[in-house]
């Protein structure tokens, strides 16, 4: 099950080889929420899992991502996010470990307890950190003094290009094959956090090919600017065209058969920001699942999972969690480092 894809659409994972970074398929597990008004059963798909160097929902994109960079002869990847995004990091680390340099374009957001974990891991990993902000013409001019002559290979935010996105259309149809395996009816809900749109477009293109009828629950994390139902709409049928075109036996009408529904209610105020219903789906998924989950993405999907379980309208409608989140202790420490040469002057907040 590492590649399901490959093994239902061969022709189409010939055009499209991985770099086997993730550790697939991840787990299913059943758990259940004793401390709700309810009993509440859900299934967790554990993407926290899907590396021990370092997990999470990123690792299954910059499988075909980096992969594509190799075999552009790229001798540096750079890529885009927030002081403490996981994409950022994650293609940090998998990149140092394919012997790719790194450069990171970083913009700022809320203090949070990992920011200063992240930029310590960068440090870590010799990445070049450069603060990415002001108007459109600055950014183009800091792009280009960074990119121009350095044989570069450009990641976009969150990985969620088409061919990012391929990495979870290989996730529903591995999840589609544990559920038959194991026995279990196909939920008729799965919550997923929703920041750039990779990881819920693919899942849906992924559980249509299969033919499940869950529902996608895309938890919007992110401003509208980056994740809005026109962009996922464009997203999805891009990477239907795609695969399409790289794969015949691929429906036509893959794209219209996928079953999503955007979710703006839990963005609580604002990226990475948390509130009090935040802070109890925390609380409830790590003492009755004993998932550590975070406040800017899983969190806020856990929300909207909890929120739905306790409306009598949905009480017998199965659900599931993709967990996201990298939840193994970051090694690292979150002190000032006595080297701060390398990080950007503005990013020292993020330590006080």
């Amino acid at each position: 099950m590492a590649d399901t894809l490959g093994m239902l659409f061969p022709q189409l994972a010939t055009s499209l080889p991985k770099t086997g970074i993730a550790s697939l398929p991840t787990p299913l597990r059943e758990y259940s929420f004793a401390s709700t008004s309810r009993p509440v059963a859900v299934l967790v798909k554990h993407d926290d899992l899907s590396s021990e160097l370092y997990g999470g929902n990123k690792i299954r994109k910059l499988e075909y991502i980096l992969q594509r960079a190799r075999e552009r002869n790229a001798q540096r990847v750079a890529t885009f996010g927030t002081v403490a995004s996981n994409h950022a990091l994650a293609t940090a680390i998998h990149a140092r470990q394919l012997g790719l340099e790194c450069t990171c374009f970083l913009s700022h957001q809320a203090k949070t307890a990992q920011a200063p974990l992240a930029l310590n891991l960068y440090l870590q990993q010799h990445t070049e950190i450069v603060r990415f902000g002001g108007d459109r013409a600055s950014r183009v001019q800091t792009m280009r003094r960074h990119l121009q002559h350095r044989h570069v290979w450009v990641i976009p935010m969150g990985g969620s290009s088409w061919l990012g996105v391929m990495g979870f259309v290989n996730a529903g149809l591995e999840l589609a094959a544990q559920l038959d395996v194991a026995k279990i009816r196909a939920p008729d809900r799965l919550y997923v956090a929703n920041g750039t749109m990779g990881t819920a477009a693919g899942l849906a293109l992924g559980l249509a090919l299969a033919g499940l009828a869950t529902e996608i629950q895309a938890v919007r994390v992110t401003h509208e600017q980056i994740a809005n139902r026109t962009a996922m709409q464009r997203l999805i049928a891009k990477t239907a065209t795609m695969m399409r075109c790289l794969d015949t036996s691929i429906p036509a009408d893959i794209a219209t058969r996928v079953r999503l529904r955007f979710r703006d209610e839990f963005f609580a105020g604002g990226y990475a920001r948390s509130d009090a219903a935040t802070d109890r789906a925390l609380a409830l998924a790590h003492s009755d699942l004993g998932l550590t989950l975070d406040a800017t993405y899983s969190g806020k999907a856990m929300v909207a999972l909890l929120s739905d379980a306790e409306d009598p309208r949905f009480a017998d409608q199965t659900r599931l969690f993709w967990n996201t989140y990298h939840s193994r202790e970051l090694p690292v420490s979150s002190e000032l480092p006595a080297d701060v040469s390398a990080l950007p002057q503005e990013f020292l907040r993020y330590y006080v």
